[in-house]
């Protein structure tokens, strides 16, 4: 109890600093502490304030000066507690007062939370009449389309199998390759064609591209890249029409490339020749050499590191050393295929021959890296060749022709620096609170040997000659209804009015006697 006293007594000492800080009168000050002091006494013997005598207590006046509400402290210290929330707490913090909504609206932590989901967002997307916190809500929302229906755009062309596909959505561009050794462009909002690259000559693996630069790597170990085009709508001249010399070629591998990855200032190959070379994007020279001990599979860059597989192992490397940090040794049974990482590089997944899916946290202590598991799912009775993530869904394809959308966010421990760098401790006995795959989407054929998602696409192709776009549809839906409904207020009507969707189809529900009904209490009614 003593011990307690003296904690409190710092406390309020350091309340007591902080408000001369702020201008507050010194005796103010000095009533505020002996108050609290007082209450604190009164609570450390009885447990409650009302246990004190009447006596002991100061006048009303003075409990006036007391702090009673948040909204009391000065901003910079709200700002700092605001800094500790996660975004569904902000939210609701933002529903206490007019005060605090117009704090949590414009509390630069919004961007924080946006950019470590999903990135800084495209000129597109960006205007400055929007918010960060207006930004987050809308991507959010759009996240929530791939519970609902989706419409699916065949992308025709290809002249045999698809091996890989790639989803640019910052340029609203599909690429795809496969057997037939061509890389193709698509529209992916009309889904269709726009491009074909020239026969390349051998069977097409891998596919990377951002805004600058379109790499495609195949058997016969070479890196074909092509650079933007100023001033092309698409960017890039895959015929070699517009330009001249925006195609050129990389050869160091002795192998079949199996995978591509680009960020600002490297480019990364893996191949069948057991190694990942990482090149510089300016001088175009390889700088680093990462020797395996079997076939790489698959990669995956972050910052200064790269994860990559090889044969049933994972590696983690340092790209500026060369240094390898951590292995994980038979993460699956027989290759493991496909590797996929969330955008704050915390998070990795692995897919491969037992269709199995896992699920890592790589923690960083003291300049030591170690990588622990977090969760298991086998959705796929074939390899799951292909991994994608776009937060909060993990898309796995598979050679049983399927897809499955795992939503991972309940397994991450919100953070308010990150994208969740603590794991909820899922042990042994709580494997069961692990839920399964949300959807398993069907009707693709056998083998699909590639995935991408991006904003509310999924992009998927296999061993049938065309690729998918599947695209959530519930987004438009909803957000057409919305804009009716503000339009109805808008002109006079009523906001408890009924939207439009609920007039067209009395059976959702009567909202006058504020009764919804579900399809299915309906059809067993009619049933009955």
């Amino acid at each position: 109890m003593e011990f307690e006293r003296q904690e409190s007594n710092l406390v309020f000492n350091d309340l007591a600093n902080s408000s001369e800080t702020n201008r507050f009168s010194s005796n103010s000050i000095t009533e505020d502490l002996e108050l609290s002091k007082l209450v604190l006494d009164c609570n450390h013997k009885k447990g409650i304030l009302s246990s004190c005598s009447s006596k002991q207590l100061p006048p009303n006046d003075v409990l006036s000066n007391v702090w009673r509400s948040i909204i009391d402290l000065p901003p910079a210290l709200i700002s700092e507690i605001l800094n500790c929330l996660d975004p569904k707490e902000l939210g609701v913090v933002s529903c206490v007062s007019t005060i605090l909504h117009n704090i949590a609206a414009e509390h630069r932590v919004w961007k924080e939370f946006y950019c470590e989901r999903w990135g800084l967002p495209t000129a597109a997307r960006f205007s400055d009449e929007k918010s960060w916190k207006e930004l987050f809500v809308e991507r959010e929302y759009r996240s929530k389309t791939f519970l609902g229906r989706y419409s699916i755009d065949v992308l025709y062309g290809h002249t045999e199998a698809v091996r890989t596909v790639f989803l640019l959505a910052s340029a609203k561009l599909i690429f795809t390759a496969g057997y037939d050794s061509v890389v193709r462009m698509w529209d992916m909002e009309e889904g269709l064609s726009i491009a074909t690259s020239r026969p390349l000559g051998c069977t097409i693996r891998a596919v990377a591209a951002d805004t600058k630069l379109l790499i495609a790597g195949g058997t016969d170990g070479f890196i074909h890249c092509w650079k933007v085009v100023e001033g092309l709508k698409h960017l890039f001249d895959l015929k070699g029409v517009d330009k001249q010399n925006t195609e050129f070629r990389l050869w160091e591998h002795e192998g079949p490339i199996t995978s591509l990855a680009l960020d600002l200032t490297r480019l990364y190959s893996g191949s069948w020749d057991m190694t990942v070379r990482v090149w510089n994007r300016s001088t175009l020279k390889c700088t680093q050499i990462l020797r395996h001990g079997d076939w790489v599979w698959s990669l995956v860059p972050h910052d200064t590191t790269v994860a990559s597989t090889s044969g049933s192992d994972v590696y983690v490397w340092e790209t500026n050393s060369g240094t390898l940090l951590s292995v994980i040794h038979n993460v699956h049974v027989g290759y493991t295929y496909s590797l996929a990482r969330s955008r704050t590089g915390d998070f990795l997944f692995t897919g491969g021959e037992d269709g199995a899916v896992h699920m890592f946290e790589i923690i960083t202590e003291s300049k030591e890296h170690r990588v622990v598991q977090v969760a298991t799912w086998i959705p796929h009775s074939g390899a799951v060749y292909a991994l994608a993530f776009e937060f909060p869904w993990l898309v796995s394809a598979s050679g049983d022709g399927k897809l499955s959308l795992i939503d991972v966010r309940k397994l991450l421990r919100a953070s308010r620096r990150s994208l969740g760098k603590r794991v909820l401790g899922v042990k042994e006995s709580d494997q069961n609170a692990i839920e399964p795959p949300q959807r398993m989407l069907h009707g693709f054929g056998c083998n699909l040997f590639s995935v991408d998602i991006g904003a509310d696409r999924i992009v998927c192709g296999g061993e049938e000659k065309r690729a998918r776009a599947l695209r959530g549809i519930r987004l438009e839906n909803r957000m057409r209804r919305r804009r009716l409904q503000i339009e109805m207020n808008g002109k006079g009507g009523r906001s408890d009015r009924c939207s439009v969707a609920a007039k067209k189809n009395p059976v959702n529900g009567d909202r006058n006697n504020s009764v919804w009904h579900s399809k299915r209490s309906i059809e067993s009614k009619v049933k009955t």
